[in-house]
Formats: structure tokens, C-alpha cells, sequence
């Protein structure tokens, strides 16, 4: 693998991190709605 295509994957890697827990963060602070990360784990207590 070239060093530009590791550098392109590791930014795309990184940008999808940070948009998931962006995801979680917004889903968390829209009230009632229960974050569930992508295993189907779900925040039961409140």
C-alpha cells in the first residue's frame, strides 16, 4: 500500500469515528430517544 492511499484511508477512518459519536452525542441530546451504538446496546437506565 502507498503512503497516499494509507494516509487517505486512515483520514476516512477517522472522519467515520468522529461521525458516529457525533451520532451517538445527537441522539443522546434529542430528549427521549435512546442512543444504540451499532451492536444494539441501548442506554436502559436513565
Amino acid at each position: 500500500m502507498t503512503p497516499v492511499k494509507a494516509a487517505l484511508l486512515s483520514v476516512l477512518m477517522l472522519s467515520g469515528i468522529a461521525l458516529w459519536g457525533a451520532g451517538i452525542y445527537a441522539a443522546d441530546a434529542a430528549g427521549d430517544h435512546a442512543p444504540v451504538d451499532g451492536y444494539g446496546v441501548v442506554q436502559a437506565s436513565r
